[in-house]
């Protein structure tokens, strides 16, 4: 038994993962585009977190643009039969590093078709569609046109299953409406808790919410209070906010990403992490804002 066996384990698709994996987009350049300084370290991470045991990847063909899932392919490739990769689509890089919308049936084909190339793969095991509406977060609109491509392609052979990413409840209950989701990725962590209603009502259908940014992202998480009970606990404050997205709910995987051995190796171990019921209710206090 590997340590995030401890984690537990959660129903993704069509497999079971076990609840702590690991999310790829940081192994692209700075800003997530282009090259990473050091490829022969952006391997060794992929090798380490699958000897490891992890058995969830999160990628996508626009980080980079197509950096990660080349990285991927040639750490892993051939795969293990129990790893499950997430990519998305729904986006774009522009020459300048930005981030650009991508929800054209056209862009959405060549997404997926760019995946399973850059991957080496025949069908993708979970695609998130990702919505583009706002660079500041979920912002409501339909996704009924953007999502039947997709559900399209899955009817082709080409994607096993769908999920959403960047998205508002009501969005979450429209796409439901046209195909079934196995996933929701939205930003949470410890003091962001605007979807804690959402998570609740996925657990209640058994379906993943996997938050990205869980330790805070481009601005890392910051707080005396998490570092003064990361310190009691002989911990790190990451360790600890990732210790708290497990216990917080049963349907949460986490794919904390990093480009150091070192630091995946500190995160992993978070499944270790058993927080006492008194701890676990003083760091919920964290998301209130007065203490962060």
């Amino acid at each position: 038994m590997t340590s995030i066996d401890k984690s537990g384990t959660f129903t993704l698709g069509s497999g079971t993962v076990k609840r702590l994996g690991y999310g790829a987009m940081q192994l692209a350049g700075p800003g997530v585009f282009g090259p990473p300084k050091d490829k022969q370290a952006a391997l060794d991470v992929l090798r380490e977190a699958v000897e490891a045991g992890v058995d969830h990847i999160d990628t996508s063909d626009f980080y980079g643009p197509h950096i990660t899932n080349q990285l991927i392919r040639e750490a892993l490739h051939p795969y293990r039969d129990d790893l499950t990769i997430v990519t998305k689509i729904g986006a774009r890089r522009g020459d300048d590093a930005s981030w650009l919308p991508a929800f054209s049936p056209q862009e959405l084909t060549q997404a997926v078709h760019d995946n399973l190339r850059h991957l080496q793969l025949d069908v993708l095991d979970v695609v998130n569609l990702r919505i583009m509406f706002s660079a500041h977060g979920p912002a409501e609109g339909s996704i009924e046109e953007p999502l039947t491509v997709l559900a399209e392609l899955q009817q082709q052979g080409l994607v096993r299953d769908i999920g959403v990413s960047n998205v508002t409840a009501a969005q979450v209950a429209q796409a439901q409406s046209i195909a079934p989701l196995v996933c929701v990725q939205n930003m949470y962590n410890i003091v962001n808790r605007s979807d804690d209603a959402l998570i609740d009502s996925l657990a209640r259908q058994g379906i993943a919410y996997v938050p990205f940014f869980p330790l805070g992202g481009f601005t890392p998480l910051q707080s005396t209070e998490l570092q003064t009970i990361a310190e009691g606990l002989n911990a790190t404050s990451m360790q600890v906010a990732l210790a708290w997205l497990l216990k917080r709910s049963a349907n949460i995987l986490l794919i904390p990403g990093t480009s150091s051995v070192v630091h995946l190796r500190e995160n992993l171990a978070a499944a270790e992490l058993v927080l006492p019921d008194e701890v676990f209710a003083e760091l919920n206090n964290l998301a209130k804002g007065d203490k962060v």
